[in-house]
C-alpha cells in the first residue's frame, strides 16, 4: 500500500535560496533534500510537491529522478509554463491545482472564502518560513486560520509529509 506525502519550495540548484536556508552549497542544499526526502518515501508512494520545484530553470530537473516514488506537482510561481513538458519526463503529473481528501492542494494560499464554502483545508507553499496572515474569522486580529497548512520545506524538515503528520484526521 502507497502513503501519500506532501511538500513544497524545493527550489533545487537555486543558489540564493541554499545559502538563505543556511547551506554552504547549492549541492549540499539538493543533496540534503533528497537524503530527507528519501529517508521517509518508498518507491510506491505518491508525493505531492506544491510548487518551485526550481527557480524558474528545466535544468535541475533530472534531480528529481532520484526522489523515490511517484510525483505528481502543482505548479508554482517560479515553475514556467514553457518547461512542463520537460518537467513531464521527471513527474506523473502537472496541475494548477488538486483536490485531495477533501483538501485543496495549491502552490499560493487560496481566497478564505474558499475555505468557508467548498474546502476545509489548503495546503500548499510559497510563504516559506514566513506567518501565514490569513486569519480565523472568529478572531481575526490574533489566530491563524488553521485550515491553512504550509508544507515549504523550511516548515517540514525538508521532509514530505502525510495528511496524519500535518494534523489531518481523514
Amino acid at each position: 500500500m502507497s502513503t501519500v506525502r506532501f511538500i513544497a519550495d524545493l527550489h533545487l540548484s537555486h543558489t540564493n535560496m541554499a545559502t538563505r536556508r543556511g547551506f554552504s552549497t547549492v549541492e549540499q542544499h539538493d543533496e540534503h533534500i533528497i537524503e530527507k526526502w528519501n529517508s521517509v518515501v518508498k518507491k510506491q508512494d505518491v508525493t505531492y510537491i506544491l510548487g518551485d520545484v526550481t527557480m524558474e530553470k528545466s535544468a535541475p530537473y533530472h534531480l528529481l529522478d532520484r526522489l523515490n516514488g511517484l510525483k505528481h506537482v502543482v505548479l508554482g510561481n517560479h515553475d514556467r509554463r514553457q518547461d512542463v513538458r520537460k518537467l513531464l519526463e521527471h513527474v506523473e503529473s502537472v496541475a494548477g491545482m488538486v483536490q485531495y481528501k477533501g483538501a485543496i492542494l495549491t502552490h499560493c494560499p487560496i481566497h478564505p472564502m474558499e475555505l468557508e464554502h467548498r474546502f476545509p483545508k489548503n495546503i500548499h507553499g510559497h510563504i516559506h518560513d514566513k506567518q501565514v496572515m490569513l486569519f480565523h474569522p472568529d478572531d481575526p486580529y490574533q489566530s491563524p486560520n488553521p485550515s491553512y497548512i504550509c508544507v515549504s520545506c523550511e516548515r517540514v524538515d525538508y521532509t514530505p509529509k502525510t495528511l496524519e503528520e500535518l494534523g489531518i484526521k481523514r
